[in-house]
Formats: C-alpha cells, sequence, structure tokens
C-alpha cells in the first residue's frame, strides 16, 4: 500500500507540527506544467536545501537545525501528514503581506519563489489541517523519490495523531485568505 506525499520544506513542516503555519503557497514543480492537487490527504515528504535560511523569516529560523535531520542523504523521516480545508487560487497577489502571519516565509522567498517563478501560472494557498503522526516514520532515501515534482507515493500507512488545529480555526484562516487573495 503507498500514500501520496507531497514534498515540502522540512523547517515548513515543523512549523505546522508547532502550529505556526498553517497555509502553503503552490505553483508545482519544475518537471511539471502546473500544480494540481493530488490528493485532498497526504503525507509530508520533508525536503532541505541551505538556501532554505535565508527565506525563512529570522523568527522562525530556530525551526532549521532540528528540521534538517528529517531529510538527509540517506533517509527522510515523515512526522506529519495533512488534510486539504481549501484550495484558494491567488487573484490578488499584491494581498499576499496580509497573509504573511500564516507561513514561515520571507516576503522576498514569496515574490522569488513563488509569484516570480512560472509568473504566467496561478500561485494557490492550500489551507491544511496538519496532524502529527502517531509515532515519526523512517524511510530510506530511493532514486525515486528524486526529482523537482510536488508529488511521491511512500509505501507506509502510519497512524495520524490528532489534529494542529480545530474546524473553526481553520475555517477562519479559510476566510481570511480568500478575503486577502482569492
Amino acid at each position: 500500500m503507498t500514500q501520496p506525499a507531497l514534498k515540502e520544506w522540512s523547517a515548513a513542516v515543523h512549523a505546522m507540527l508547532d502550529g505556526r503555519q498553517t497555509v502553503l503557497l503552490r505553483k508545482g514543480g519544475i518537471h511539471e506544467k502546473r500544480f494540481s492537487l493530488d490528493a485532498s490527504h497526504f503525507l509530508f515528504f520533508p525536503t532541505v536545501a541551505h538556501s532554505h535560511a535565508e527565506r525563512v523569516r529570522p523568527e522562525h529560523r530556530d525551526l532549521l537545525e532540528p528540521a534538517a535531520v528529517d531529510s538527509t542523504e540517506t533517509e527522510i523521516v515523515l512526522r506529519a501528514g495533512a488534510k486539504v480545508v481549501a484550495a484558494v487560487e491567488v487573484n490578488r497577489p499584491e494581498n499576499l503581506e496580509d497573509i504573511a502571519p500564516l507561513h514561515i516565509w520571507t516576503s522576498e522567498s514569496v515574490q522569488k519563489d513563488r509569484l516570480d517563478f512560472r509568473p504566467k501560472h496561478r500561485l494557490t494557498v492550500l489551507v491544511v489541517q496538519v496532524s502529527p503522526l502517531a509515532a515519526p516514520e523512517r524511510l530510506r532515501r530511493a532514486p525515486e523519490y528524486a526529482g523537482c515534482t510536488s508529488w511521491v507515493p511512500l509505501p507506509v500507512n502510519p497512524m495520524w495523531g490528532t489534529p494542529v488545529h480545530d474546524d473553526a480555526t481553520l475555517r477562519d484562516i479559510t476566510a481570511r485568505v480568500r478575503e486577502s487573495v482569492g
């Protein structure tokens, strides 16, 4: 049995588990025409790059060191999964700063990595209900996990814990995102 997993910065996964982040900003990987929501319930496949430090706001950089151990050359550690509460297409990118408190990225990173990257493609804000896994799952890194794609199937079926945020909180966040950028 396999589970869909969305590649996401490990620091962002830790931020979501810590309650600091409730949205994802997606356009799709280099090898994809655009982002598609292949699954509404998925695991997070943690990724790490040295450049993440400059792309994370200073108050969230404490997440970088503990997050780095989740994605090494030999293994990945799965800690969380999510259910998509809403997918909001960004029609007013000039208002993205209004939702900055909902994620850990710098304004410059949002502009460069999300808006300027493939400017003809629309950015999508995913409001997600994140849950920790009952126990972390360790997987050996495999060639089929490589590449700049959003989704990978993983050979796991973990138990999920209690969501970080309740439905009412996420409804309010969804309304805020829609009002700001939708």
